[in-house]
């Protein structure tokens, strides 16, 4: 018989899909889960979510439901957090709490708890910008200065002023966070890290890039980027693309996702890894924008770039994923054009509340956008 699985955050986006992938191979799945309106609205249970998945509904930063919904656990999978570079920049008590505190708690209960893996998800915002290069020389960007930005000049470039040359990011590059949501996610990883280690417990970190797929939750304007163009498209408006739309960004199909957190989980050589889950491929915002609306039909709906920038934004990041591959024979299967043909017959069944521009007011009126 299979393990039985603890999935924090399991009836979110990829929460919900790694839940799907681990019935589907034969474990058992425990959800927790707080069900958070800005997520879920007023669902109770979210009908994509697996009915074979038992459900609880409590918070990951009550010790108590913890402790419960650890009891005949054999592993666990850590995905609760609070979502969204912009929100953690004012939202930053509550961010902090629920990504770090609520993982310090769940730490402190697995002491205790028979579980023997610890999968921690992590994201590719704790690297800041990505790996560039001058020429043949490989360079860590410096986080662009304000007086850049406000100047409309987007690329990253060297302390010399030489414009940089992004390439593939590995996890070797040195974390440089820029937004409470990064350091967040840089804490979770750590923390886990340094307690499997402590107590001699598999812990993997598993860092994601950008997820799109089905079952993300369309009305939340701080969600995956392709879910917010796709609520903005299906109400006929053009979704809203800042700088100059050029930055460049992975775009990985969440069922790839899952597998590789299943592989992660039954890999003896990704303990003690952190480890990139990308598709290995750049694409521009821009060119995601207009690929997306082509695919919905909406020809008629130009993205609307705005020339401004958000604080705690990086212009380009994409996966090295060679450990992946290495580690836990990790290859993607969702070609990106497959992937937003999915996308696109779940969406326009869909009916979203777009809440773009007012969480961009939100911002501006906190003086982080500009």
């Amino acid at each position: 018989m299979k393990a039985k699985i603890l999935v924090t955050g399991g009836a979110g986006f990829i929460g919900s899909h790694l839940t799907r992938e681990l019935l589907a191979t034969g474990y058992a799945v425990r959800v927790l889960d707080a069900m958070d309106a800005q997520v879920h609205g007023f669902a109770t249970r979210p009908g994509y979510l697996d009915p074979n998945a038992e459900l609880m509904v409590g918070d990951i930063c009550d010790r108590d439901c913890v402790r419960r919904a650890l009891e005949g656990i054999d592993m666990v999978c850590h995905l609760a957090a609070k979502v969204g570079v912009g929100q953690s920049m004012y939202q930053i008590a509550r961010y902090t709490e629920e990504n770090e505190l609520g993982t310090a708690i769940l730490l402190e209960q697995l002491v205790d708890a028979g579980v023997r893996k610890l999968l921690v998800a992590s994201s590719m915002s704790i690297y800041g910008e990505g790996l560039a290069k001058i020429g043949s020389q490989l360079v860590e960007p410096p986080q662009r200065s304000l007086n850049q930005l406000k100047a409309g000049d987007w690329e990253p470039r060297s302390s010399e002023g030489e414009r940089l040359e992004p390439v593939p990011t590995p996890e070797s590059k040195s974390p440089s966070v820029s937004s409470v949501y990064a350091l967040n996610k840089y804490a979770q990883e750590r923390m886990c890290l340094i307690w499997g280690n402590a107590y001699g417990r598999d812990v993997t970190a598993m860092r994601f890039f950008n997820v799109y797929g089905r079952d993300q939750a369309l009305s939340n304007p701080y969600t995956g980027v392709l879910a917010i163009f796709g609520a903005r498209l299906l109400n006929g408006r053009p979704p809203i693309i800042f700088e100059d739309g050029l930055q460049r960004r992975d775009f990985v199909h969440v069922t790839d996702v899952a597998r590789a957190c299943r592989l992660a989980l039954e890999s003896p050589a990704a303990a003690g890894h952190a480890i990139n889950v990308g598709s290995g491929e750049s694409r521009t915002v821009q060119d995601v924008a207009h690929t997306l609306a082509r695919a919905m039909g909406r020809n008629d709906v130009s993205p609307q770039i705005i020339g401004k920038y958000r604080a705690g934004d990086i212009r380009h990041c994409f996966a090295d994923i060679a450990l992946a591959r290495m580690l836990l024979g990790f290859e993607p299967q969702v070609t990106f054009e497959d992937g937003i043909a999915e996308l696109v017959e779940w969406l326009i069944e869909q009916v979203a509340t777009d809440n773009v521009e007012q969480a961009t007011e939100e911002l501006s009126r906190r003086g982080l956008v500009a």
